[in-house]
């Protein structure tokens, strides 16, 4: 399979479009609570006038990566009707591809000619980039160069395009502006409004859902995730995102949001004990990424503080038990609601700017809790 500069990682490395502890998209066969927009694009394929561009959007961790693989894997088994000896075929009902077909394999070992994966690559330090350089997107100039594969079909997964850089985006622009025959581009972006207004009016757009509860326990089943007892905490928690649910299960993420909870019931007069012990528990060595749930999940609760407050009742299901009362207590009328959403935006934007300057991170934790406090007090 052409691939960008990203084709040379070992593979033991972690790749910037794969979840840590998910399976990769690409192996993820069945998609769950999607059945809308992959109807959509049925629809459009049947139609016969298949858009060249394609953003995918949603939160986080839904299923756009899922999709887009599922509809690379369906194109390039799918020959072009013109191709067909026996006339036209039927229309498509499902997008379903067997895991038998030679398309499958290839796509499963990273070896099918008609198809480019681009995301964040390696540079030569063999760092991870943050972002997606231009020479990603200009490697495609080689693959769209190639013979065309089988059925003459070539697909492109831009996994994240938020995460290109102006150069990227504007080579990919002049891509979308005169794409290749019988190419499809599909672009995945969790925040479409970090594009070029250029890239998005050439494409067309598949808005993907949050999965309900139902749907997302079926989807971590297939992840081969371990469920929690408390199922309706992790619903209320991830937000129909398998991929937050994921994140949540395997950095015990349940556990820290109840002890927030703790100590937000012991406010105004705080149990310090442990709000130190949870600043020190962010600043363990190898803790970043529980460092970083941590401060979202404080996002999280105040959030939740601020809906409390203005629809009149805590939100449901609780994320943790006994949130409700502790929500009720803290955030009981609308200007109480104002003060907690005034609050998480401006600890939201004390943590962007104190992990910006590598401040300590129980310093940040405990700078937070006490304005939560604070807040309570008022």
């Amino acid at each position: 399979m052409a691939r960008s500069s990203k084709a040379k990682e070992p593979e033991e490395l972690p790749r910037a479009d794969q979840a840590p502890g998910a399976p990769h998209p690409r192996e993820t066969l069945q998609l769950f609570g999607q059945e809308k927009a992959e109807q959509s694009f049925l629809d459009a394929f049947n139609s016969g006038r298949l858009h060249h561009g394609w953003l995918l959007t949603g939160p986080l961790g839904i299923g756009k990566a899922t999709l887009a693989w599922r509809i690379a894997r369906f194109l390039l088994a799918t020959p072009p009707a013109e191709d067909g000896l026996f006339g036209a075929p039927p229309p498509a009902t499902s997008m379903q591809v067997d895991p038998e077909h030679p398309v499958s394999h290839r796509i499963q070992a990273l070896a099918e000619p008609g198809l480019a994966p681009i995301s964040r690559s390696y540079n030569d330090k063999g760092k991870l980039r943050d972002q997606i350089v231009v020479d990603d997107i200009r490697g495609l100039n080689r693959f769209f160069g190639l013979s065309s594969a089988d059925g003459g079909r070539r697909v492109v997964i831009v996994d994240a395009a938020d995460d290109m850089n102006v150069s990227a985006a504007n080579a990919l622009l002049k891509m979308l502006e005169e794409p290749p025959a019988r190419t499809t581009i599909l672009l995945i972006s969790h925040q479409p409004s970090r594009l070029l207004p250029t890239i998005r009016s050439r494409c067309r757009t598949l808005r993907l859902a949050p999965l309900t509860a139902e749907d997302m326990q079926v989807a971590l089943a297939q992840a081969g995730a371990e469920l929690p007892a408390q199922t309706d905490h992790l619903a209320a928690l991830s937000a129909g995102s398998v991929g937050a649910a994921l994140r949540l299960i395997n950095l015990g993420g349940l556990r820290i949001y109840s002890e927030l909870v703790q100590i937000a019931g012991s406010m105004p007069r705080l149990d310090r004990q442990r709000a130190l012990a949870l600043a020190e528990a962010a600043a363990q060595r190898g803790a970043a990424e529980k460092f970083e749930l941590l401060l979202n999940l404080v996002e999280i609760l105040l959030a939740r503080l601020a809906y409390c407050g203005a629809a009149g009742q805590a939100p449901f299901p609780e994320a943790a038990e006994g949130e409700a009362q502790v929500l009720s207590r803290l955030s009981p009328n609308t200007q109480k609601a104002r003060a907690w959403a005034d609050l998480a935006a401006e600890a939201s934007a004390r943590a962007r700017h104190g992990q910006a300057v590598n401040l300590d991170p129980a310093s940040l934790v405990l700078d937070t809790v006490f304005k939560m406090q604070e807040t309570a007090e008022r």
